[in-house]
């Protein structure tokens, strides 16, 4: 593989590790390198120009991980003179230099502040062949006014806010991420509107904290308003949100979830611990009996809602009689799904200095409990749905069997997957599309549907899909530094790279 010939955009890669708000960003980051000249490089593409790592900072083991890419790279980049390598998110923001320190073949550091800043510091650091490290304490440009390139014809994330004002023990992301800041909802419905005449079917709303929205202009029903306005948007099919704090969910929110027709009945709420001494520990404000109070109101406005939930098992002090009160509350819940975690330390965060650390084989053998728990109320819960006709949503890449059965897939309105088969209509339904079908089968984390869908509508998604084409949204890029398109390499030739 060579880099770009002269007179050849330069093509870029970006691999991104973490939540969804890393997803959205990169997103933006494509959309960015795109608006400024780049080529998304081409899947079988071992040597891009331009690798961009977007970081997480709370997944364990995420800087071994970060350096050892680095480190793979570090060969690659030798033998092609004009690639460069940059790393963004929030492993850049926490360590910032240190990242040039260690893996000195880097050429652009830039934070969780300022991604709008990355062609410019490409630029900068082609220009002087030196390594560009940019890091903002605080946000300039709300993210969302930048261009962003959409990974998905039918359904795009949507931030309402960045940030966050709680200080969970566990958690780095408001040092990160900063304090919240909320976006102005007119803002939030031109970008949906924008999404759904591009032929978007599907939003979710994005934020640390997305039920805190509006406590920055002081409206504390700010979330349940947008949600309303939300419904009045013509061709938005669905809408999501995620994630929630318990502390902030106000029963004006579920109203507004039971009353506007387009927002799904599905909930991603974390519980993280069903002990109240943990929680308190951890600084959740909120206990188990508030928390299983919200779910019994959402579930009396919404017998159909399924609730998903996050659980870390093994926090600082966490006794056995905290543990088991944990599995009580997942019995009670009654979760479609979790995502579970072990506690591992995170340096930076209180926690990590607290007493009653706990020995990895007793997390480990808690951690096991806990997934033989949950899943067998998946399991249980989902088998409640074989014989019901489900509206699927067919997406890309959810069905890692689906070539071998024959079988495509997708979410049902409430968030479930669900693998389907295409009977006569195969090779006619798209990405995108629409399809009624019933449900044959239930596992614990999926929905089969063995029979011929009963009804297939096909969307203006699933035109784009057809198309190749992916939404794009334009960006307002005030106060950031513009470059033209980026000069193309220079033909390769013998030689280590600059730097």
């Amino acid at each position: 593989m060579t880099t770009a010939a002269a007179g050849s955009p330069r093509t870029y890669q970006v691999r991104t590790y973490g939540c969804q708000m890393n997803v959205h960003d990169s997103e933006r980051i494509s959309g960015l390198l795109e608006d400024a000249g780049y080529v998304r490089a081409a899947e079988a593409d071992e040597q891009p120009d331009v690798v961009v790592f977007n970081t997480c900072a709370v997944r364990e083991n995420a800087d071994n991980r970060l350096y050892g890419n680095l480190g793979h790279l570090r060969p690659v980049k030798a033998k092609h003179p004009g690639m460069q390598i940059a790393v963004g998110g929030c492993l850049a923001q926490k360590d910032r230099g240190d990242i040039v320190r260690k893996a000195p073949w880097v050429d652009v550091v830039f934070g969780t502040h300022n991604i709008g800043s990355l062609p410019a510091l490409l630029d900068r650091a082609r220009h002087n062949t030196a390594a560009e490290v940019e890091i903002l304490e605080s946000l300039e440009v709300f993210p969302s006014t930048l261009p962003t390139r959409r990974e998905s014809t039918y359904a795009g994330w949507v931030s309402i806010s960045v940030g966050c004002n709680n200080t969970c023990t566990f958690c780095i992301v408001p040092s990160l991420r900063g304090k919240e800041k909320d976006r102005r909802p007119g803002d939030i419905l031109s970008e949906v509107r924008a999404l759904v005449d591009s032929g978007v079917l599907e939003v979710t709303l994005l934020g640390q904290n997305v039920n805190s929205y509006g406590v920055e202009f002081g409206d504390r029903y700010a979330f349940g308003k947008l949600l309303r306005a939300c419904g009045d948007i013509d061709g938005l099919e669905r809408v999501r949100f995620t994630s929630p704090h318990p502390k902030d969910f106000t029963d004006d929110v579920i109203a507004a979830m039971a009353e506007t027709p387009n927002v799904c009945h599905s909930l991603h709420m974390p519980l993280q611990s069903g002990s109240d001494d943990v929680l308190r520990a951890m600084r959740r404000s909120y206990r188990s009996e508030r928390y299983l109070g919200i779910i019994s109101k959402v579930r009396a406005a919404m017998p159909d809602a399924a609730i998903t939930t996050d659980i870390i098992v093994g926090f600082p002090g966490e006794t056995e009689a905290d543990f088991a009160r944990t599995l009580d509350v997942v019995r009670e819940a009654r979760f479609s799904s979790a995502f579970t975690f072990q506690y591992s330390k995170r340096p930076g965060t209180p926690a990590a200095t607290m007493d009653g650390q706990l020995p990895k084989q007793v997390v480990q053998e808690r951690y096991e409990r806990l997934i033989a728990c949950v899943e067998e109320i998946t399991w249980a819960e989902n088998k409640k749905l074989v014989g019901e006709t489900v509206e699927v949503l067919v997406a890309v890449g959810e069905g890692r069997k689906d070539e071998r059965t024959g079988r495509m897939s997708g979410r049902a309105r409430d968030g479930r997957l669900v693998h389907f088969a295409t009977g006569e209509l195969a090779g006619r339904i798209r990405p995108g599309d629409i399809v009624h079908t019933t449900v044959t089968y239930a596992a614990p984390h999926h929905l089969n549907a063995d029979g011929a869908p009963l009804a297939h509508r096909r969307t203006r998604a699933g035109d784009a899909a057809e198309a190749g084409q992916v939404p794009r949204t334009p960006g307002v890029l005030l106060g950031l530094p513009t470059v033209g398109a980026p000069a193309a390499a220079p033909a390769p030739v013998g030689g280590c790279a600059a730097n």
